[in-house]
């Protein structure tokens, strides 16, 4: 298949290639690439606008964004829409707020123009591992992109999940799921870092890969982390979070389910940033006021 794609930052660029890999032509427009080239086997089209993009296209045009979310997806669909005609096909495939897929879907849905939210998962990794996708919108048309989705996932890596906006309500599920379990081996990992014991912690995630129940690419991860900078000092412990997690809690929240462990997760990495907490403060000040404990000055 021929398929357009916009946006070619660490994620985009990879999917391109592996798309390209498996025998796809790919027409590529990013505003920081200010550049034409003609496409081969292993580079796509590159193209320098959005008019030129869809020029380079089949009658019936795939759109794919890899864009962040919020202004930029919003801004990219309203340029296509002056381009791309019934019966054409738009994905977001970043992490985009999944209640923006409905809104996205009905406004395109008056063009003719078909709207696609597909949750994207694995990383740098996923140009050699393949990708897990989380697919939403309507069902012919996603399944139109089958050869798509199946070149860029692994083996029964993608998944149609319902209408607008399922692909990216699981994807924010996944995340959110995703920081609980970071927050748990960073927990653990920092109570055997604070133990009288000199615990190897690369070698006890190496151990934990082999028939525990905390096994998992998490932890593999972490394990190639203490490998190469046991004491972590070349990392600084500031967290930041891409959105996702926040979405996580206020559908918790709306839903009233009760999800204490994400929404501690989210709100250690808050706490991360913090130069210096002025609630600590304010702990320390009442402690000292009505017990009379005592306080470390400034």
């Amino acid at each position: 298949m021929k398929i357009g794609f916009v946006g070619l930052g660490k994620m985009g660029s990879n999917m391109v290639k592996r798309l390209l890999r498996n025998g796809h032509e790919v027409v590529a427009y990013d505003p920081n690439i200010s550049e034409n080239k003609v496409g081969t086997k292993s580079e796509p089209i590159k193209v320098n606008s959005i008019p030129e993009l869809v020029d380079n296209l089949p009658l019936s045009s795939i759109v794919w964004l890899m864009v962040p979310e919020g202004n930029p997806v919003k801004e990219n669909i309203l340029e296509l829409t002056k381009v791309l005609k019934a019966g054409d096909t738009i994905v977001d495939g970043g992490n985009s707020n999944w209640r923006d897929a409905s809104v996205h879907e009905a406004e395109l849905k008056k063009k003719g123009i078909n709207f696609i939210d597909c949750g994207t998962s694995g990383g740098v990794w996923g140009l050699e591992n393949g990708y897990c996708l989380m697919v939403g919108g309507d069902q012919k048309a996603c399944n139109n992109l089958k050869p798509i989705f199946s070149s860029l996932a692994q083996e029964n890596g993608f998944l149609y999940c319902g209408p607008s906006g399922a692909g990216h309500f699981v994807k924010m599920v996944h995340n959110g799921i995703e920081y609980g379990m970071m927050q748990s081996y960073a927990e653990g990992f920092e109570v055997m870092e604070k133990s009288s014991f000199n615990l190897d912690m690369h070698e006890i995630s190496k151990v934990w890969q082999n028939g525990s129940v905390v096994r998992s690419w998490l932890l593999e991860l972490a394990g190639s982390l203490f490998e190469e900078d046991p004491k972590l000092s070349q990392i600084k412990d500031h967290v930041e979070d891409s959105g996702e997690g926040r979405w996580m809690v206020q559908t918790a929240i709306d839903l009233n389910v009760p999800a204490p462990v994400i929404t501690l997760s989210l709100l250690s990495r808050l706490r991360s940033r913090q130069p210096e907490s002025f609630s600590m403060k304010v702990l320390a000040g009442l402690r000292n006021r009505f017990g009379g404990h005592a306080i470390k000055s400034e």
